[in-house]
């Protein structure tokens, strides 16, 4: 397998206690269709910062909302992955990007609307907001990305990294093997759907895998999910996984990657992961909720999870 090169990268040099403000430029919104959930794309102008050229593609940064709680407490700082290539947004350095899902959520008999999410949604270009960081070490691609296939498994606005990523591949001659699994509720909830279709038609190299669990089946009448895409496209999937030049990442929702990890276990793909104790004879004797006891993440996987 080639070295695993990851770069070196600055941490905070924005932090909580001194903030730098940069300017929104766009603010989108990036389901396919009409959708109950609300995700945006949002771009900010960090010129003049000491953050340009100095983020890259896999790093979050910190966005700090105005005001208050009710009692009285700044609110706390959220962090949000970068969605644009190490590049910049559109090749500009100066421009950055995020993808932002507005929460709202039913608690009791109220309506509970998430403070930092709901701030971002709302802004217009040339609002300006504060912003910290970048934080994040590992989740990155390799200086030496171009040695590597890729397999990215993620969920909800875990694309945010992927698109990035897959941007600044592609945009440098990348000729290796790349595979998107997306998973989500319904087909409205497809993410930056429109470019991953284009790129799955018109490159060779690249595959777009959505699984979207509440209205398409699988051949038994289980719903599709990421784990499962290793089942139903093991013909894709199992070929780059077995080649030893493939990374895996994997970025969305806490859990997901024990299903993942099951499934990688029951093919005999222990690569990718350390076994922390022994296994059972039978791995499917493993609960998904025991999983993290048996394995974590291997030098050759990735995992982000929230």
């Amino acid at each position: 397998m080639p070295e695993i090169i990851l770069p070196e990268v600055e941490l905070n040099i924005y932090s909580k206690k001194n903030p730098v403000e940069v300017t929104v430029v766009e603010n989108y919104v990036v389901t396919k269709e009409s959708s109950p959930n609300y995700v945006r794309h949002i771009t900010f102008d960090i010129s003049g910062t000491d953050l340009v050229g100095r983020v890259r593609v896999g790093q979050s940064i910190g966005i700090l909302p105005p005001g208050l709680t009710d009692g009285g407490r700044e609110h706390k700082l959220r962090l949000y992955s970068i969605s644009s290539p190490t590049s910049g947004e559109k090749g500009e350095k100066h421009l950055i990007s995020t993808t932002v899902k507005r929460t709202i959520e039913e608690l009791g008999d109220k309506i509970y609307l998430g403070v930092a999410s709901n701030y971002l949604a709302d802004l217009k270009p040339g609002e300006k907001v504060c912003m910290t960081g970048p934080s994040g070490r590992r989740f990155l691609l390799p200086e030496n990305a171009s040695d590597f296939n890729y397999i990215f498994f993620a969920t909800g606005t875990g694309i945010a990294p992927f698109r990035g990523m897959i941007h600044e591949l592609f945009e440098n001659g990348y000729n290796k093997e790349c595979i998107l699994v997306f998973g989500c509720s319904y087909r409205t909830d497809l993410l930056y759907a429109d470019y991953f279709e284009d790129m799955d038609s018109n490159i060779g190299n690249f595959t777009y895998l959505p699984c979207i669990s509440r209205e398409d089946r699988r051949v038994d009448g289980s719903k599709k999910y990421v784990q499962t895409s290793l089942i139903d496209h093991e013909e894709i999937l199992k070929p780059i996984l077995s080649k030893e030049d493939t990374l895996l990442y994997i970025c969305g929702m806490k859990g997901m990657e024990a299903g993942i990890y099951h499934e990688l276990l029951r093919q005999g793909l222990y690569d990718y992961l350390e076994i922390r104790q022994e296994l059972p004879a039978d791995v499917s004797e493993i609960s998904l909720n025991e999983m993290k006891e048996f394995v974590k993440p291997g030098v050759r996987t990735f995992e982000e999870v929230y």
